[in-house]
């Protein structure tokens, strides 16, 4: 019986802080838009802002790979495999 009495007031300040940062939170505006982050992920991204550089394609022989490379690549074990 006299745990309740260390308790009690642990329960009532957690309670209080609790409280407390939810009013926080609701000043701060964490909750004014709840509806944008959903509704973001489904639209598609205006002209222009897309995030892949089509300038930096590659274009150079040399780090191109043959066909006879590529095969070689996708059917090539390693010897502890074999």
């Amino acid at each position: 019986m006299d745990v309740i009495y260390g308790l009690l007031p642990g329960m009532l300040l957690l309670g209080f802080v609790g409280v407390a940062l939810f009013f926080w939170a609701v000043r701060s505006g964490q909750y004014d838009d709840m509806d944008g982050a959903a509704n973001r992920i489904l639209m598609d991204d205006p002209q222009g802002m897309d995030q892949t550089n089509d300038t930096d394609t590659d274009t150079d022989t040399d780090t191109q790979l043959t066909d006879k490379q590529q095969i070689n690549l996708a059917t090539h074990k390693p010897k502890h495999e074999e």
